[in-house]
């Protein structure tokens, strides 16, 4: 998407790609966006549990809701999403040991 001159998206192209852009392609960026927020709160020292419980229950939820709607790399978002949620469980381990 190109931007005009004052830097602000084009708005008939960002309609355009919205509407040309399978669905399937728009969700998988966004899985894959909030993947990363959970991993960067899960990071943090010490652990954000709250942002990352709440980034980590909404990306359950839509894998969910899509399942094999999502497309053929569903089972590739179900790993990460379950790699992310072990290392939530590790985090919340380490917090309550040092509590």
């Amino acid at each position: 998407m190109s931007t005009d001159e004052n830097d602000a998206p084009n708005e008939s192209e960002e309609i355009t790609y919205f509407r040309d852009t399978p669905v399937e392609v728009i969700l998988a960026n966004h899985i894959f966006v909030l993947l990363q927020v959970a991993a960067v709160h899960l990071a943090d020292t010490p652990a954000d549990l709250a942002s990352a419980q709440l980034v980590i229950d909404t990306l359950a939820a839509m894998l969910a809701a899509g399942g094999e709607r999502l497309g053929e790399h569903v089972e590739l978002y179900r790993n990460a999403l379950a790699e992310v949620q072990q290392v939530y469980v590790r985090a919340a381990a380490l917090t309550n040991k040092d509590a």
